[in-house]
């Protein structure tokens, strides 16, 4: 990869979500710390204290979060985790709310840093609500097992496609890598740790027939739950990404 790659560009060069994860987490992570660009609560799951991250291993086109996932060098501070435990506990207890969450970038990047703050969370009654693309989940094996050992997380996967076409047009990503998120759900299955599945089948960005590939793939896992069917808002960022990479759909 020569260069750090920003939004998508018509004509753009497909990446390998892999290496793009190990690029942003020099960029984003040091020892315990992780860049945020925030801290503060908001209504969505009934109420939550969320921390924003900065940095993402994909480059989906639909998505809502702030530049800091495109040029993460500009945006954010470091926070150890210890600090941002903090900072999302006292968030959630000034507005009496139980759920906790990482949010605006890709969470699972960092591992040290994560596990750091679910080390300094747990045990405080609080659920908290992880959101990922599925990427690393999907590509380390043991990193579901890891999170088993905390009671009281949740995690959302968020699929972007349903094929390993539309992933490479949607993401950005080179497209033999759309099967990791479906391992994601393999591996926490496995696991036993709470989690439902997200999925972008806005029908403006995913074909008919991708979606029905989509929900078979998710059967063929043994995934039975219920699925969280998105749609693609018009945030300021994702009419820009939009625009940049060629799709008119508003």
């Amino acid at each position: 990869m020569q260069e750090y790659p920003a939004y998508l560009t018509k004509g753009f060069t497909p990446y390998d979500p892999i290496e793009l994860w190990q690029l942003t987490e020099e960029k984003v992570c040091r020892g315990d710390a992780r860049k945020y660009t925030d801290f503060y609560c908001v209504g969505v799951y009934g109420g939550i204290s969320t921390g924003y991250t900065v940095g993402c291993c994909l480059r989906c086109v639909f998505c809502w979060v702030d530049f800091s996932r495109d040029f993460p060098d500009r945006y954010g501070d470091f926070y150890s985790a210890a600090e941002a435990a903090r900072r999302l506990v006292e968030n959630a207890r000034k507005k009496r709310l139980t759920r906790l969450r990482i949010s605006g970038a890709e969470p699972m990047l960092g591992k040290e840093h994560l596990l750091g703050v679910l080390d300094r969370v747990t045990g405080q009654g609080f659920t908290f609500i992880l959101e990922t693309n599925g990427i690393p989940l999907g590509y380390d094996a043991g990193y579901a097992a890891e999170l088993a050992r905390y009671p009281g997380i949740h995690i959302r996967v968020s699929i972007k496609a349903g094929s390993a076409r539309g992933f490479e047009e949607r993401t950005g990503a080179r497209g033999e890598s759309w099967e990791l998120p479906f391992r994601a759900v393999e591996n926490l299955m496995e696991a036993g740790v709470s989690f439902h599945v997200a999925a972008m089948t806005d029908p403006r960005l995913m074909p008919r027939d991708e979606r029905r590939s989509l929900l078979r793939r998710l059967r063929e896992t043994g995934y039975t739950d219920w699925v969280e069917e998105e749609v693609c808002d018009p945030y300021r960022t994702s009419l820009v990404r939009l625009k940049e990479a060629g799709f008119d759909i508003f």
